[in-house]
């Protein structure tokens, strides 16, 4: 099995997190979107993963820092790493045809902007398989539509009608990536253009009516991190997912003086609290030191030092300071708010 991550977004709704950090490396409760959602992957695959091929942009951006992160990542499924750059904006469809050399045998595309959580396999001798989640209102997303079969025979986006409530999250498998490849180049040929930009769907949907038979896989839980306040609700989500498979959140090296911690929480090592209360649903990671505050429902980056603080609902990065009296703060890295 292979997996195919298209990642070459700057992320600009998650900002200013984003202008030092790729997104799908940007971290939840404890873990970045990215590993989070190849480990679920890998999970559903229930096989070797022999190739991961990652999707980026221009070295600009995503430079050797970031690329060693994503060979360090697949190395830890034993898995190979390719990188693949994609160096103009245009559309799902062409990100994924970037990838061409790598698009045969067994597959899954996974776009790292979400977290799922899931309870069911997957039926590996279909063609392709669509991973939805069932949602109230689907006129807000693109949805899948099945026959009586269960079998998926289009694809709408934000349908007027009620044509089904399986929206789809972004998490494809392949039985034989070539056909979608071929299916892809096609629309690249005929120009079939939405905005712009290619798109993964037209690629599918030759593929449906070429007779393939698609599936609709189901996720439980569907998080999304496209901007802050849902980075924030979703890391109190998968906090308490977390938790509740007793899961080690809390490092054995790290320093509570004269402070109370409520779970869930994650508390990575050599992080330093004194006379403080921090949780629930608080990630603090490496080398973060509160002092004299409160801080609830908030995310907290690497070496950044809060002090004097009440705050909640909040969102700060890496090597930041912040000494004040907002009750929610979003500062990104390198900042002080003092």
């Amino acid at each position: 099995m292979k997996l195919i991550i298209p990642m070459a977004g700057r992320g600009s709704r998650l900002r200013p997190h984003t202008l030092t950090t790729a997104k799908p490396l940007v971290k939840i409760a404890g873990k970045s979107i990215l590993y989070q959602l190849v480990e679920d992957a890998v999970k559903l695959a229930n096989e070797p993963i022999e190739e991961m091929a990652f999707i980026v942009g221009d070295k600009s951006f995503f430079g050797n820092k970031i690329i060693s992160k994503l060979k360090s990542l697949a190395l830890k499924f034993d898995a190979k790493a390719t990188i693949y750059r994609q160096l103009e904006p245009l559309g799902t469809g062409h990100a994924i045809m970037c990838a061409a050399d790598s698009l045969s045998g067994k597959a899954m595309v996974i776009y790292p902007d979400t977290l799922i959580r899931f309870s069911e396999s997957f039926e590996k001798d279909a063609d392709a398989v669509i991973w939805t989640k069932e949602v109230e209102n689907p006129e807000a997303y693109g949805v899948v539509k099945l026959n009586s079969d269960g079998n998926i025979i289009d694809l709408v986006e934000k349908p007027k009608n009620n044509i089904s409530n399986l929206a789809v999250i972004g998490m494809y498998y392949f039985k034989e990536a070539s056909q979608l490849k071929k299916q892809l180049q096609n629309v690249i040929n005929e120009k079939i253009i939405h905005s712009g930009e290619y798109q993964i769907n037209d690629g599918l949907l030759k593929m449906i009516n070429n007779g393939r038979v698609f599936k609709a896989g189901k996720v439980t839980e569907w998080l999304d991190c496209g901007n802050v306040k849902s980075s924030i609700f979703s890391n109190q989500k998968m906090l308490e997912f977390h938790h509740n498979d007793k899961k080690q959140l809390i490092s054995n090296d790290f320093k509570s003086i004269d402070s109370n911690i409520i779970e869930p929480v994650f508390i990575d090592k050599d992080v330093v609290i004194e006379n403080s209360t921090v949780g629930p649903y608080v990630s603090l990671y490496r080398g973060a030191t509160i002092k004299n505050s409160l801080v609830r429902n908030s995310i907290i980056g690497e070496c950044s030092n809060v002090k004097n603080a009440n705050i909640e609902n909040s969102m700060i990065g890496n090597n930041c300071k912040y000494d004040g009296n907002y009750k929610s703060v979003n500062i990104g890295d390198f900042s002080e708010l003092i």
